[in-house]
Order: structure tokens, then sequence, then C-alpha cells
């Protein structure tokens, strides 16, 4: 090791930067931002798999008058849904030389924030992207995002260990809309609210939806003749969004954007959870790391948990006609 002192600048820079980590993260995603604010990003503290209780069914309901009997019959009203824990890291790492070459305390705290920066930055992209993934990335390791909990064939495929094409598993099943024709600024309106109001229920009703590239344009060249409304808080937090039936709609696109050019996720994130574990969301692991064979240590960044899902039947997906086939409308 070619300068001890340094190890130490380094760990408590690092320590004390890693409590902010996990709110940097959900700031670089709309998803996640909303999650945060709704308190729907709930750590765990341990198990094997994360569970989300899901309520299903509904009892009996008699009408009756005078001496009629009331009857019972016991129902299943309620399951779950498991979601397996998933992890990733991200390693901060520095030489002997670059510890030379940068001495002088306030050069290595230098050199130690960009990197810590860059970690941050490497982390909030990864778990963006993963937010819209189904899962399979990385050989199945990484998180199920919307791909999977929003999916595009809804009786297909199992999500949280629920088989969506079991008949009984319907409740299961999100809202998947193609468009019959490529959408336009003439169309995309009607298409969108007709996907809206079959993801209604009483009261519940979407509260975001996410478009890439396509998808925003085509709604924002659709407003030009009508008044415009948009979020202030999300525009201070540097999203662009619109506004539609008091839903917000928000542009996750162009560079480094992850939604899919041509969708528009309708959600209710009433029902959406990032639930990492409470020792593992974006801190530090483990003690001081040291090259076996090279003079360097390392900190690894560390994170682990999964996205969730309690209700599948509030969410939607809308899809553009021109840039896909043969996908199942449910």
């Amino acid at each position: 090791m070619a300068n001890d002192n340094y190890s130490d600048v380094f760990t408590v820079t690092l320590e004390n930067r890693a409590g902010n980590l996990a709110d940097n993260v959900s700031k670089n995603s709309a998803l996640l931002n909303r999650l945060k604010e709704k308190g729907n990003i709930r750590p765990i503290s341990g198990g094997s798999k994360i569970l989300e209780e899901l309520e299903y069914g509904e009892g009996d309901v008699t009408w009756y008058s005078g001496y009629d009997t009331i009857t019972y019959t016991p129902k299943q009203l309620f399951t779950a849904a498991e979601y397996a824990l998933k992890l990733c890291a991200v390693p901060v790492a520095i030489s002997g030389e670059d510890m030379l070459k940068n001495s002088g305390k306030e050069q290595i705290l230098d050199l130690f924030e960009k990197r810590i920066d860059n970690a941050v930055k490497t982390m909030g992209n990864q778990l963006g992207a993963a937010v819209y993934g189904d899962g399979t990335g990385s050989s199945g390791k990484e998180i199920g995002g919307l791909k999977l909990l929003v999916a595009d064939s809804p009786a297909t495929g199992t999500v949280g260990g629920i088989n969506r094409a079991t008949t009984g598993n319907e409740f299961w099943r999100n809202k998947s809309q193609t468009a019959e024709a490529s959408l336009t600024a003439e169309t995309i309106r009607p298409a969108m609210e007709d996907l809206y109001l079959k993801l209604c229920r009483n009261t519940d009703k979407p509260d975001l939806i996410v478009a890439g590239d396509k998808m925003y344009s085509l709604y924002e060249q659709s407003l030009v003749n009508l008044q415009r409304f948009s979020d202030p808080k999300l525009a201070d937090a540097g999203f662009m969004a619109l506004k539609y039936k008091g839903a917000d709609v928000i542009f996750d696109g162009g560079q480094g954007g992850n939604c899919p050019d041509d969708k528009m996720y309708f959600l209710n994130t009433d029902y959406l959870y990032l639930r990492p574990h409470k020792d593992r969301n974006m801190k530090v692991i483990g003690g001081e790391r040291m090259a076996v064979n090279q003079d360097a240590f390392y900190k690894i960044i560390g994170w682990a948990g999964n996205m969730t899902m309690s209700n599948a039947a509030l969410q939607g997906v809308l899809i553009d006609k021109s840039t896909v086939s043969g996908l199942q409308t449910d």
C-alpha cells in the first residue's frame, strides 16, 4: 500500500456520502421519484423472498328479509406474490500511484469525490434501466421492471410466483393495448382514453404515464391547440411532464432514457414498490478490500432488493402498432 493515511480519507469520504446514494438514485428516475414521494420505497429487513399480500377475492353477500337464512361459504380471499432478492454493486477503487500523484488532503478528496460521483451515476443509470426490464438481464440477476410487471402479453409468464396463464389468475393480468394502426397526433389521445378508462376502479386510476420519444412527442403534438398543464414539482426535479386527466405524463427517452420508444406505461403507483434491503440500500459493503497482487484498494457500494407489485389489473401499457406485431390485447 503506497499511502496508508489516504485510506482513511477514502473510507470516511465514501461512508459520509453513502447516506445520500439512495436519494440520488431515486432522483434519476421519474418512476422511482414518484414511489419515494408516496412512501412506496419500503425497505425489507431479511428473508429469502420479498412478499406482497394480494387481496383478490370477495366474500358472500346475501340480500334477505325477515328470517331468511344468511349463508356463508369459506373462500380464499387473499394470496401473496413473492419476489426474489436481486443484488448489484459498484466498486470504487484507487491505486497507490493515483494517491502519490494526488498527494495533499484537498487533492485526494477531489479525486475520491469524482470517483464516488461516477459510482452514483453508474448505479443510478443501471437501476434506471432495470426499472424497464423484465428481470432476464445479466443472466436473470437483474430486478424485474415494467416489462415484466406490466407486460405486453399479460396472459403469459409468471410474475411474483403466480402464473398469469392459469385459469383463475386473471386478476393478476395487467391491461395491454396495441394500436390498430400506427399512432398519430390525431389518434393518440383516443387510444390513451380507451386504455385509461379500463384502468379506473372507483377512486383508483392511473397517476403516472411514462413514455418514450415517439409516444411523448405525439401526445405533446396533440395538445398544440389545447391548454397545457404540467406538474411544477416534477419540472423542478428535472423531468419533462405534462398532464392527462390528472395523471402526470413523463418523458423518459432521449439520451440515457430507458422507456421504449413505442410504449406508454399507465401506472397506478399506489400498487408499485421498490423494496431495498435495509442493509444494502446503496451502502458500503464490508470493510476495506485490498488487492492481493496490486498496489490498490477499493470499496464496494451495494444494493439488494427488487421492484414489486400488489395489483396488476390497474396497470397498463399502450403499444404503437407500427413497431410491433403479433401481440395480444387484454
